[in-house]
């Protein structure tokens, strides 16, 4: 579990149709994250949006256009755990871009470690 305090939130930018060995790169992604430890992810798919060659691309536009939209996935751990996996992370980016910024986690709760009596 995340505690209170410093961490880091990282945020990979990709297209959704982008290719990997085993699928599509959103999926390798996320998976890697997962067997890696880290302690959640979420992946946001984009209505629209454009890269580096201002070429719009919309969901559901029918064509090609509409395949390769944008989709962002982010992740906030600690430091230690994002400098343990960022090479592989990189590695893997064949077509995007990652950020990493700082943060403050102020609280971090879940369901699941709640006591019912």
């Amino acid at each position: 579990m995340l505690h209170p305090g410093p961490a880091t939130k990282v945020t990979i930018h990709l297209n959704e149709d982008t290719g990997a060995t085993d699928g599509f790169l959103t999926e390798t992604v996320l998976a890697y994250l997962m067997q890696n430890g880290v302690h959640g992810a979420t992946l946001l798919r984009a209505d629209a949006g454009f890269g580096i060659r201002s070429q719009l691309h919309k969901r559901g536009a029918g064509d090609v256009e509409g395949l390769h939209t944008p989709v962002v996935i982010y992740f906030i751990e600690t430091q230690e755990k994002v400098d343990s996996i960022i090479g592989d992370l990189l590695d893997m980016v064949t077509d995007g871009l990652v950020e990493a910024h700082p943060t403050t986690i102020l609280k971090h709760a879940s369901a699941a470690e709640r006591v019912i009596s």
